[in-house]
Formats: structure tokens, C-alpha cells, sequence
């Protein structure tokens, strides 16, 4: 049995759809972040760097893991599934989780900062960090043009970019012309254990966040940024 340790945002959801994809049983405890549950100590002494999500192996010895990509790759690994065991095969879909691990979460993740969270509209860097999400847009969607998944087979790497990916219009990036990337965005989409996977801990909003919902969400970010 694993335990999860999550919050409802893309890394938290990498977690949940790679567990969900492989079938595999697990406990949510939610982390509220703007309560700082992410820095106790008892949350740190699972992870020092005090973010989420955490994996709590029970039936290995209660072994810890924090990371997202760290967390894929074991529970990969575990199940003999989602990542391939041959070298080359390993290594493509490595390469793609570390793409999402190296740019599309901190561009995307920087550009929620700037463009939705900093109290001051700073226009060159809500720019520069849109503009950089929206080039590596453009490079998954070129890498999507000969293959239907990122790795030729469905893997980690789709799992782990498309949960941040998804999120685009949160960023202010858009997708407009990226055909190979919508037809991508919408296999994921259909996928049953997607679908369940960005319901934890709690169901997404339909919807982009509107009026005094988005007020509370936004302070809420705010909050968050100064811990």
C-alpha cells in the first residue's frame, strides 16, 4: 500500500495519474498548503525540502520517496510498467520527464508567478517566461509529429508533461497551431485514469477560476510563495 502525501497541482498530479495508471492501491492525506502543512515536522522529516507530493512505500519498509520524477520512476519500477527496461527505450523516456521536469514545470510554474500571483505586473518577465513555455510547447509538439506518444509508447514522460501541459491557460500560454499537441492533449484527456488521477485530493474546477474564487486561490498563491 502506498501513501500519498499531495495537494491538487500539476506535480502533486503526477503522482496520482502514475498511480492511477498503474492500478496501484493507495491513501490520500491532503497537505493544505496556505496552512503551511508542508512544513511541519513531521512533513519534513519525509521530505527536507517540504514540497509535495511524498510516497510512503508501507510494504517496503515504509521507504520515502519525495521528488515527482524520483516518485514516477519508482512506482515505475515497482509495477514493471510505464517505463521501459531496455537502455535506449529507458533512456527516451527519461530524457522526456526530465524536459518536463527541467522546463515545462519551472517555465510554466514562473509564468503563474508572474502572470497570475506577483502583486506587480512585471511585463518583461511575464513575457519572457510565456514566451519560453509557449517555444517548449513547440518542441513537444514537434516531437509529436511522427509518434503517437513522446516515447513511442505510452510511458511516465506523457503522464508527467501533460499534467503540467493541461494547465496552459492558467499561464496565459497558448496552444493556437499546435495540432500534434492538441491531438496528444486530447488522448490524455480520454484516458480514464487521467481523468480520476487530477481529482486528488479534491475534483478540479471546470473552469478557470472567476471573480472572488480567483481573488482566494490568487492570495492563497501569494502565501504560499513567501514560506
Amino acid at each position: 500500500m502506498i501513501d500519498l502525501y499531495t495537494t491538487g497541482t500539476p506535480n502533486g498530479h503526477k503522482a496520482s495519474v502514475t498511480l492511477e495508471e498503474l492500478a496501484l492501491p493507495y491513501d490520500v492525506h491532503p497537505i493544505n498548503l496556505s496552512k503551511g502543512d508542508q512544513k511541519t515536522p513531521e512533513f519534513l522529516a519525509m521530505n527536507p525540502n517540504g514540497r509535495i507530493p511524498v510516497i510512503v512505500d508501507r510494504d517496503n519498509d515504509n521507504f520515502v520517496v519525495f521528488e515527482t520524477g524520483a516518485i514516477m520512476i519508482y512506482l515505475a519500477e515497482l509495477t514493471g510498467k510505464l517505463l521501459p527496461t531496455d537502455q535506449k527505450g529507458r533512456s527516451r523516456v527519461i530524457q522526456w520527464l526530465m524536459f518536463q521536469m527541467g522546463g515545462i514545470g519551472p517555465m510554466m510554474g514562473q509564468a503563474n508567478v508572474f502572470y497570475r500571483y506577483f502583486p506587480e505586473k512585471i511585463q518583461p518577465a511575464i513575457e519572457r517566461y510565456q514566451n519560453e513555455s509557449r517555444r517548449l510547447l513547440e518542441v513537444l509538439d514537434t516531437a509529436l509529429r511522427d509518434r503517437e506518444w513522446l516515447a513511442d509508447d505510452y510511458s511516465i514522460a506523457d503522464i508527467a508533461n501533460w499534467c503540467w501541459v493541461r494547465t496552459y491557460r492558467w499561464s496565459g500560454v497558448s496552444r493556437e497551431g499546435l495540432e500534434n499537441l492538441d491531438r496528444w492533449l486530447d488522448q490524455m484527456k480520454a484516458r480514464p485514469a487521467c481523468q480520476k488521477g487530477i481529482r486528488v485530493p479534491e475534483p478540479p474546477p471546470k473552469k478557470l477560476i472567476e471573480g472572488d474564487d480567483e481573488k482566494n486561490f490568487v492570495k492563497g498563491a501569494q502565501s504560499i510563495l513567501q514560506t
